[in-house]
């Protein structure tokens, strides 16, 4: 009897000492998260706080992330120097491409359809005016909007700057088959719109 006593007295031990030892945590938590005003249970805190060993850690080549990214700072740069070499940043490049297929355009509109902020767009636009490459007009309609076009000196540059796009493209891609490029433009659009990307890369 007594040594079963004696049992039920060290597990009550043990039981007070867990639950002591879960009030420690529990307030040094509160202590710790009380700048950001949020509590965290010992749980989570711990789950959040272990890495899984489930697996093995991945290579750095093993994923698609990693050869996009390779390939494109090829690509994307031997084209910024060329277009540099031009006059003009990718930013306006993208930017006078849009324009050139439009009759008339607003900043308003251009912001819409390369997902930039105003301050962004007002950026691009102004260089672009003091490379006399676009114009400004105040609306008949609206005094307070504006309504942007490209000059005739725009007008010619774009096509010379599509054909170093070209030149590029074929430098890199020329290797694949019609289909093979179509393939591949499709599966990178396939993950704009899984991801709802919208800002068009410029830089």
């Amino acid at each position: 009897m007594r040594s079963m006593q004696g049992k039920k007295n060290l597990q009550l031990v043990s039981l007070e000492t867990k639950i002591h030892t879960s009030n420690i945590l529990g307030i040094l938590m509160i202590i710790n998260n009380k700048n950001s005003g949020t509590l965290l249970t010992a749980s989570a805190t711990s789950a959040a706080s272990i890495p899984s060993t489930s697996k093995p850690v991945s290579a750095l080549d093993s994923h698609l992330g990693f050869w996009l990214r390779y390939v494109s700072n090829h690509v994307s740069g031997r084209f910024e120097k060329s277009v540099e070499a031009a006059g003009v940043s990718i930013s306006e490049w993208v930017a006078l491409r849009i324009l050139y297929s439009e009759t008339e355009s607003t900043p308003t509109d251009l912001m819409r359809e390369l997902g930039m902020t105003k301050g962004a767009i007002s950026k691009i636009l102004a260089s672009l005016e003091k490379k006399e490459l676009l114009s400004r007009e105040v609306s008949q309609l609206d005094r307070r909007a504006q309504k942007i076009s490209l000059t005739k000196k725009a007008k010619n540059l774009v096509p010379k700057l599509a054909t170093l796009a070209d030149q590029n493209d074929e430098l890199f891609f020329g290797h694949m088959s019609a289909q093979q490029r179509t393939d591949l433009i499709s599966n990178m659009q396939k993950i704009i719109d899984l991801h709802g990307m919208r800002q068009i890369p410029v830089e």
